[in-house]
């Protein structure tokens, strides 16, 4: 019996062939509690009856979507970086402060721990992500990624580390709440806060917007095409030595 319950199927060398995908047969798993759903006649998106969420069989333009989300936040980056992110003013005297100001200022300080948290948060867990969806994307549309596995991984750490980002916002969010004296201390969000609280949400938007399952669909089509040349291969050159002999 195959692998659906039903004969297995041969292949031209007599071997069996793969077991047919759930796409293949109108169903399709639940990004969120992975319930394996059937979809519409048409293959539109229904709702998941154990979650509630929405469920495709292939989110519809996927790699357009986050390749557009991810070239927004690496131009959005520049600014967020140059600008100023808060100015604080204490009796009367005080400068903006950008985000690399500031791991430079608490670094001098000796805050080398709250330094590295900032610099994690604010620099490297952006770039990381820019990147990670980048090789994704890469690899995925010009190539079938040459390691699955590794792949999944990436994406996983991807979509998990974006929320570390919100780190710097929170605080100058709680530092303007918290650090209004009058005329003695004051604490301002610059326009550097907007365009990285602008990076953050759209690298989100872009980690969410990216659909895994294409990673495997471009290795299974990799395979799919290797398979078909070697049997066309096979059936160009046959067996028969002595036929070539016998002219």
């Amino acid at each position: 019996m195959g692998a659906y319950g039903g004969a297995p199927q041969a292949r031209g060398g007599g071997g069996l062939s793969r077991p047919k995908k759930a796409l293949a047969q109108g169903r399709s798993s639940c990004l969120c509690c992975h319930q394996l759903v059937s979809l519409p006649a048409g293959g539109g998106p229904t709702r998941c009856p154990r979650c509630g969420a929405r469920v495709h069989g292939r989110i519809d333009g996927s790699l357009m979507l986050t390749w557009a989300l991810t070239i927004t936040g690496t131009l959005l980056l520049l600014p967020a970086n140059i600008l100023p992110i808060m100015t604080v003013i204490y009796l009367g005297a005080g400068e903006p402060s950008t985000i690399i100001s500031g791991v430079m200022q608490l670094y001098h300080a000796g805050l080398w721990g709250i330094a590295l948290i900032v610099f994690v948060a604010s620099i490297a867990v952006p770039v990381m992500k820019l990147v990670g969806l980048t090789l994704l994307l890469v690899r995925v549309q010009f190539g079938p990624p040459r390691f699955p596995l590794q792949a999944m991984k990436l994406y996983r750490v991807v979509s998990g580390i974006g929320r570390w980002s919100l780190l710097d916002l929170f605080m100058i969010s709680i530092l303007v709440a918290l650090v209004d004296m009058g005329a003695i201390a004051s604490v301002t969000a610059g326009p550097g806060s907007t365009a990285f609280a602008t990076v953050v949400v759209v690298t989100m938007l872009a980690a969410r917007s990216f659909d895994p399952r294409l990673i495997w669909d471009a290795c299974d089509d990799a395979r799919e095409e290797l398979r078909e040349s070697g049997a066309t291969g096979e059936n160009n050159n046959p067996k028969d030595g002595g036929a070539a002999g016998n002219v």
